[in-house]
């Protein structure tokens, strides 16, 4: 009795073990919320709110201020949700463009093949053996600068792995008897992508374009740190941190640990979700 007593409870404990899909409804339903929440929060958030306040200069972390005030006492808490909502703009446009040029070079190149592929190739491999952030801050210098320059700098630079994915999925499309056939019936290129290969790789396209973005976000965050991104009056987390460099040396450690912190927080939860999709889609970890 005592033994049917001990299943029955072990069997309850069991029923509380998530599994990999419940981990993703959770972890994905908490990112929502967390990017609804400070995209919400950092657009209504006006420059009004961020205007200088010189009587409350460099106040540590209390209650009224959380995250503490600035140089020009302007509440970091503020600055921080701001630069985070932009940034976080930036990396959802840049995520998707960088999708959508992998998702065309990487099923153009093994349907058309021959000179096609190879030059798609030598681009991807061209674009891998160059650091990105030099690429990002010569694009961002040649196109103006600004939001549009990082924009463009970080799409351009954030496709080649992803393209890689999607090129070596195509080409066991490609090798399928049903793409074969197609093939005899005399079906183009185009329709082939249409009905048999695009349908394939939309999970790996999902994926790659989540885990793109904390890549792309950090990238902004570095290079208008070092003064080539997002112009200084952009109250941005790379402009946050810049600007309070300066003042680490004197104590001040809240100006640069709150907005790093959040910076790579949100980076670490998009990751996870990004990583955790992935397992879902593999038939062998999906049901664990």
């Amino acid at each position: 009795m005592e033994g049917a007593g001990n299943l029955k409870v072990g069997a309850k404990l069991r029923g509380f073990n998530l599994g990999v899909r419940e981990k993703i409804i959770i972890s994905t339903a908490a990112l929502a919320a967390s990017f609804i929440a400070v995209l919400v929060a950092g657009s209504i958030i006006d420059m009004d709110a961020l205007r200088v306040n010189l009587v409350n200069i460099f106040i540590s972390p209390s209650l009224d201020h959380p995250f503490g005030t600035d140089w020009v006492g302007r509440d970091m808490l503020l600055r921080t949700v701001k630069g985070l909502s932009i940034s976080m703009k930036i990396g959802i446009l840049c995520s998707v463009t960088s999708g959508f040029i992998a998702m065309i070079l990487g099923v153009a190149a093994p349907l058309f093949g021959g000179k096609v592929d190879y030059f798609i190739s030598w681009l991807i491999d061209l674009m891998l053996s160059v650091p990105h952030t030099l690429v990002i801050i010569l694009i961002s210098i040649a196109v103006g600068g600004g939001l549009k320059g990082i924009v463009i700098g970080v799409a351009l630079t954030h496709w080649t792995s992803l393209t890689r994915v999607i090129r070596a999925e195509v080409m066991q499309i490609k090798e399928m008897e049903y793409t074969k056939i197609s093939r005899k019936f005399g079906k183009s290129s185009f329709y082939i992508a249409k009905e048999h290969v695009l349908p394939h790789i939309i999970p790996q396209l999902v994926v790659g374009m989540v885990l793109v973005f904390p890549h792309a976000i950090l990238h902004e965050a570095s290079v208008t740190f070092l003064g080539f991104g997002l112009p200084p009056h952009e109250p941005a987390i790379g402009v946050i941190l810049s600007e309070s460099m300066k003042y680490l040396t004197s104590g001040k450690w809240w100006l640069a640990f709150f907005p790093g912190f959040s910076l790579v927080l949100i980076s670490m939860l998009v990751d996870c979700v990004g990583k955790n999709i992935g397992k879902l889609i593999n038939p062998k970890k999906a049901y664990k």
